[in-house]
Order: structure tokens, then sequence, then C-alpha cells
């Protein structure tokens, strides 16, 4: 199926959401729980897989969902229809604190590669698939480079990245060491494997891990300042631990045992 044609708008800084502008008869997909807000003459479907293929009989949208449930994502997604005979929204909202990247798939050679959690809504006709590393190295330590999304159409998908988002252009034979999270997309000539940080100190102590993604050119890669792996294991860390109470942030009284009661009492605390 060829991908509708789609105009859009990104709006926000650190929290974006996108709008889609549809035409009467033209669709966009979305991922489960992506949904801002939309217009009265918008229809909604929840689909079976990516909704990209309108044939293939109960096994072809089997197998979509199948790939879908590899890489971590819900079994289904939204198909969000124009269903009047003037233009309409809909608008889809990032997750978390970060950017919104639109894709022409048309220019990358119709295939991105991307992270299995970034994809956010996309042209109906996209085609959600999974894309393993060839490299055994990359699925023994590949970590979240193993298993991810491969984007495949003609028209416009919507990655998400966390945080502030580079784009690289890789000359033919120049290498990129990058943290396996903080990889987005790229392009599929691109070269991925999995290279030792090669001292054992460094590897325990430098907080970095044990290996880089070594991506090697010619092709395009996006990059993310935060995956969110990284913020949720940050966030995890700050969180009060079971039967620990809550921590009283930025008081020199919450690191002592009774501090959390004297703080309570000099902040006016009279129960």
């Amino acid at each position: 199926m060829a991908m509708d044609v789609v105009d859009f708008e990104i709006k926000g800084s650190e929290m974006q959401f996108v709008e889609v502008e549809l035409d009467p008869g033209e669709a966009a997909v979305g991922e489960a729980g992506s949904l801002m807000f939309m217009d009265a003459g918008i229809g909604m479907d929840t689909v079976f897989g990516d909704g990209a293929k309108s044939g293939g009989g109960f096994f072809g949208k089997l197998l979509g969902a199948g790939k879908r449930l590899v890489t971590g994502e819900s079994l289904f997604t939204t198909v969000y229809t124009n269903q009047v005979s003037s233009k309409q929204r809909v608008a889809f909202a990032a997750p978390y604190p970060g950017k919104i990247l639109p894709m022409d798939l048309s220019k990358m050679g119709g295939t991105l590669i991307c992270q299995k959690d970034a994809f956010l809504c996309a042209a109906r006709g996209v085609s959600l698939g999974i894309h393993f590393q060839q490299k055994l190295s990359v699925g023994f330590f590949g970590g979240e480079g193993f298993i991810m999304q491969k984007l495949e159409g003609d028209g416009l998908a919507f990655v998400h990245a966390g945080g502030t988002v580079v784009r690289r252009e890789l000359k033919a034979g120049e290498t990129l060491l990058v943290d396996t999270g903080c990889v987005v997309a790229y392009t599929p000539n691109v070269d991925f494997e999995i290279q030792y940080v090669g001292k054992i100190k460094t590897a325990l102590f430098g907080g970095e891990g044990l290996f880089f993604a070594k991506m090697t050119g010619p092709g395009t890669i996006w990059l993310q300042s935060l995956p969110f792996s990284r913020l949720a294991s940050r966030i995890f860390a700050a969180a009060p631990q079971a039967g620990g109470g809550s921590r009283e942030e930025g008081s020199m009284l919450g690191g002592f045992g009774a501090g959390g009661l004297l703080g309570a009492v000099l902040g006016g605390d009279d129960e």
C-alpha cells in the first residue's frame, strides 16, 4: 500500500507533540497511547499489527503483530482516518522530554532502522517490522541495540528521541563509537557492531559499561543525549526504597537518623 502524503507541524520545545493534517480519506497510524487530541471528523480503528496491509488474511496480520511483540510493543496500533470532506487534524504527543523527528522514508531508500521504542506515528502505509543485528557479538553484548524496529515505506514517519538530538553524516569508512542506548536511528547501509571498551578499569569504574556501539559509514545516524533507560535508572536510584521512608532532597538533616523528624519539627509540622 502506498503511504498517504500528509502535512504536519511539530510544536513545543522539550515536551513536543506533532499535529498531522489529513485530507479527506487520508489516515495516520499511531503507537498505542500516543494520541493527544483529534478533530471530531476523524474515526479511530484499532488494528492487529501495524495496519500497513489491508489484505493478507489472518496469518499475515498475525505475523505483523508478532513482529511488534518481539520488539516489546503492543500487538495493536490505532489508525486515525479522516471521514469527512474537509481537512482534519490529529495530534500525537511525545512520551518523555526530547524531540520528535520527521523521517521522509522516500529519501532514505524506503527503510530506516530505529530503537524499538522510538516509533511514534506515521502516515498510513508504513510497515513496522523488526531488525535483528546480524553479528553475534551484538546479540550477546548489544543490550538495547540488538532488536530494533525497521520502518519501511515511501512517506513520512515520526520517531521520538530523548533529550537533545544529533544527526551525523558518516563518510565511507568513518567510524563513531556510541553508547548503545544513545542510538536513535540509522540508515540501513551503516555497519553496526559492538566494541569492547579496552580497559577493565574503565569498564568497572568509568560508569559507561563494557561495550560501545561501533558505527561505520557511509550513512546517516541520529543520536539522543537522554536514553529513556538512563532516565528511568536515575529516577529509580533517587526514589525512596522500600521500607526506607522518604528522602529529604536538599536538606542536610535528611542524612541523619533522626533528621527526618527534626526537619519536620523545624519545618512547622506539629503532628
